[in-house]
């Protein structure tokens, strides 16, 4: 499933207004949960109902939309840290990250389950493709400035870091998940001079 605008490029103003529209869903969802009323995402958006339903025929379009631009912004934080802190640090900088990630995306990944079934499968896989991607930037980018050790491979620390984000998700348990990250990060740089 996809939304309308796929297709063909958007005017400028259609572009704002599908933009307006995604960050209002995206906080809408994770404030009151993916069944919130469309028309109060609309009025957050600044736009008419109309105009949410142009772009998103159905709850199920704009709840996948939300979810892929979730999965795009996150994965382009990778580049803009590395473009800005030193390698070891960008990759720190983006597992914490990983927390409000998991938070965001748990309710419309269940909608999605919920409402395509099987066809939500390739919807995750694409995602999984992107972050494990975004880590291997990361990773070798770390590994080359000599931050982390050279045996660890972008998977693992996906796993590792969707693992603990995961176990802590339910009950938002954000200093104790940021602890465990604090491990994982640390077991990351252990012998990084010296991979075992």
């Amino acid at each position: 499933m996809a939304d309308a605008t796929t297709t063909r490029p958007l005017r400028a103003d259609a572009a704002r207004n599908r933009r307006r529209v995604l960050d209002a869903a995206r906080e809408a969802f994770d404030a009151h949960g993916t069944d919130v009323s469309l028309e109060d995402v609309a009025r957050a958006a600044g736009v008419g109902v109309g105009t949410l339903y142009r772009h998103f025929p159905t709850r199920l379009d704009l709840v996948e939309a939300a979810y892929r631009d979730s999965v795009e912004q996150f994965v382009a934080q990778a580049d803009l840290l590395l473009d800005r802190e030193p390698a070891g640090e960008a990759l720190d900088a983006w597992v914490m990250g990983f927390v409000d990630y998991v938070v965001r995306k748990k309710g419309m990944a269940a909608a999605l389950r919920a409402g395509l079934g099987d066809e939500a499968g390739e919807i995750f896989a694409t995602s999984r493709a992107n972050l494990e991607a975004a880590a291997a930037r990361l990773v070798a980018a770390a590994q080359a400035d000599g931050a982390i050790r050279t045996d660890v491979e972008a998977l693992d620390v996906l796993r590792a870091v969707s693992g603990v984000c995961l176990a802590g998700a339910g009950a938002v348990d954000r200093e104790r998940t940021t602890r465990v990250l604090r491990i994982v990060l640390d077991g990351l740089r252990w012998s990084a001079d010296a991979p075992s």
